[in-house]
């Protein structure tokens, strides 16, 4: 029994540390996480808040990685924090009373257009922002940390392609700011799920180790990607993601 729990932890340790690694290049390391949250024996509403728990070490580390190699400014991003926290703890406390079944029809439909618009856009150069930074921070943030509060997994990819649709970043910018606006929706949920009582700390604790790790290298792998690896990683995600609504 002892080994069987062992065995367990080392297994959590490994999938944090890849997931890590994927969140801080694509997003989506939840797709990983919390299904294995779920197979360790633990019930879905506690899997949501261990995840929140691990995830928010992968995203701070990749967070401050990217902010010592000076591809991320302070300045450019602390005013979008407060945004995506409300919108977050509003997601989080909806998820624990409201049926969130009709995420299964607007998911999908958000996947397919993320997909659709990495294969066609040109993301290598900067371009014109479609939406002033107001409406980004004011609308759009929010209700991905909505979705991230109540649900979570590709999270990053939706921060990083709106970025780099409506505000015109190019993928790597928008990859990296998609860190400090994951982190913060991650913060916000977090302080919701501990007042609920649903976390599996030691679960978490493991997990948060293999997230640093992952993470690490993730960030540094960031800068080394060709262009077209880092594209295509991205739009093989929001395929995969799609995939996996539709199918399961």
């Amino acid at each position: 029994m002892e080994s069987a729990a062992t065995d367990i932890l080392w297994l959590l340790f490994l999938v944090a540390t890849l997931a890590g690694c994927l969140d801080t290049l694509a997003g989506g390391g939840g797709l990983i996480t919390v299904p294995a949250l779920m197979l360790s024996g633990i019930s879905p509403i506690a899997a949501l808040a261990t995840n929140k728990l691990q995830g928010t070490m992968g995203t701070a580390t990749a967070t401050y990685i990217l902010i010592k190699q000076q591809l991320l400014k302070w300045q450019d991003v602390k005013s979008l924090l407060p945004y995506a926290c409300l919108g977050s703890a509003v997601g989080t406390l909806g998820v624990q009373f409201i049926d969130g079944q009709w995420l299964g029809y607007i998911i999908p439909a958000v996947l397919a257009v993320n997909a659709i618009y990495f294969l066609l856009a040109n993301t290598s150069q900067a371009t014109s922002p479609k939406v002033s930074n107001n409406s980004f921070k004011r609308g759009i943030i929010p209700i991905i940390g909505a979705y991230d509060g109540a649900l979570g997994p590709g999270t990053g990819a939706f921060f990083s392609a709106s970025a780099a649709s409506l505000r015109g970043l190019t993928l790597l910018q928008a990859t990296a700011l998609a860190k400090p606006l994951n982190f913060a929706t991650n913060i916000a949920s977090l302080v919701v799920f501990i007042f609920s009582g649903h976390i599996v700390w030691l679960y978490g604790l493991v997990m948060m180790a293999g997230q640093a790790l992952g993470a690490t290298l993730g960030s540094k792998l960031l800068v080394k990607l060709p262009y077209q690896m880092l594209r295509g990683l991205v739009l093989c995600l929001c395929i995969g993601m799609l995939i996996k609504f539709l199918v399961f």
